[in-house]
C-alpha cells in the first residue's frame, strides 16, 4: 500500500556511521506520493576532514533518484551539514525540489512547518567553531559504534550505539534537547502552524507539546528513522533498525530450532 508522505533526515552520506543500506533497504520496502529530505542528507563537513563514501551510500542516491523519476515528489530541505546546498534554493535537479523550508498540509488539514532545525541551534547559529568541535567528538564516537558492535555480535544482533548511549548520559544535551524542542514548538505556534516537523538532533520524536504537534524525523546513523504520513493523515514512527533486529534474532531462533529439532529423514525405500 502507497503511503501519503515520508520524512527523513540527518542520513550523513560521507561518514563512516551512515547506515546507508538499512535506508536503502527501508527506501525499497516503503513508496509514497512526496518524500522529504529534511537536511543533512550528505555531510559535506566530514568530507572536507577525509573522503568516505561507499557502493551502498550511492545506492541511496540511486534509490532517491529512480523514486523521482517514478512520479515521487521529493523535497530537500537543506541543513547545516549540506548547507552548502542552500545557495541553490528554488532549483530542480534529478526531479528534486531544494527549498529553505516547506508548509506542509496533512491530509487531515493540519498545516506543518517542516525545518531542518539547525538555525534554532544556538550553538550552530553562534558559535559555529564549538559545532565543529562538538562535531568532530560526535564522529570519532561514530567511528567506534561499528567496531563495538562486531564484538557485540558474538552474542546479540542488536545494534547498540555508544554516541547515543554518551548524548543520554549528559545533563546539558538531555537540557538541549528539551529546550530545542521549545524553541521550535514556539516559533511554529508563532507564525500559526499546528505542528512542526524536523531533524538535526537525532532524536526521533512524535508527540504533542502543548497545542503543536512536534515530530522529529530522528536519523540514519544511530537509530534508522523515519516518519511515515499514511492517505488518512495518521502519522507513525518506524524504527527501521529495530525492524531489522527483530527479523535476525527470529532466524538466529529459527536456526537454533532447526538445529535442536531437525526434520526426520526420509526412510528410503
Amino acid at each position: 500500500m502507497k503511503d501519503r508522505t515520508i520524512f527523513i533526515s540527518d542520513v550523513h552520506l560521507g561518514t563512516r556511521g551512515c547506515r546507508a543500506k538499512l535506508l536503502v533497504d527501508f527506501l525499497l520496502k516503503h513508496d509514497a506520493a512526496t518524500l522529504y529530505l529534511v537536511g543533512d542528507i550528505i555531510d559535506a563537513w566530514q568530507l572536507k576532514r577525509g573522503w568516505h563514501w561507499s557502493k551502498s551510500h550511492n545506492a541511496v542516491i540511486e534509490a532517491v533518484l529512480e523514486k523521482a523519476r517514478n512520479g515521487t515528489k521529493v523535497i530537500f530541505i537543506p541543513g547545516n551539514h549540506d548547507e552548502a546546498v542552500r545557495g541553490y534554493l528554488g532549483i530542480h535537479f534529478g526531479g528534486i525540489e531544494v527549498v529553505a523550508e516547506a508548509e506542509f498540509v496533512s491530509a487531515k488539514g493540519k498545516k506543518y512547518l517542516v525545518t531542518h532545525g539547525d538555525q534554532f541551534d544556538t550553538v550552530v547559529a553562534n558559535a559555529r567553531w564549538l559545532a565543529y568541535l562538538g562535531d568532530s567528538a560526535y564522529a570519532f564516537l561514530i567511528w567506534l559504534n561499528p567496531k563495538i558492535n562486531a564484538f557485540r555480535r558474538l552474542w546479540t544482533p542488536r545494534y547498540w550505539s555508544l554516541s547515543k548511549w554518551a548524548k543520554h548520559q549528559v545533563k546539558q544535551a538531555v537540557n538541549f534537547i528539551s529546550q530545542y524542542e521549545d524553541v521550535l514548538c514556539e516559533d511554529a505556534r508563532r507564525r500559526g502552524f499546528d505542528g512542526v516537523i524536523c531533524g538535526h538532533i537525532h532524536h526521533a520524536a512524535l508527540r504533542q507539546i502543548g497545542d503543536i504537534h512536534y515530530i522529529n524525523t530522528g536519523d540514519w546513523v544511530e537509530s534508522c528513522t523515519a516518519i511515515i504520513e499514511n492517505e488518512a493523515g495518521e502519522f507513525r514512527l518506524v524504527d527501521w533498525e529495530a525492524r531489522n533486529t527483530r527479523q535476525k534474532m527470529m532466524e538466529r531462533a529459527r536456526r537454533r530450532s532447526r538445529a535442536t529439532n531437525p526434520l526426520p529423514q526420509e526412510v528410503s525405500q
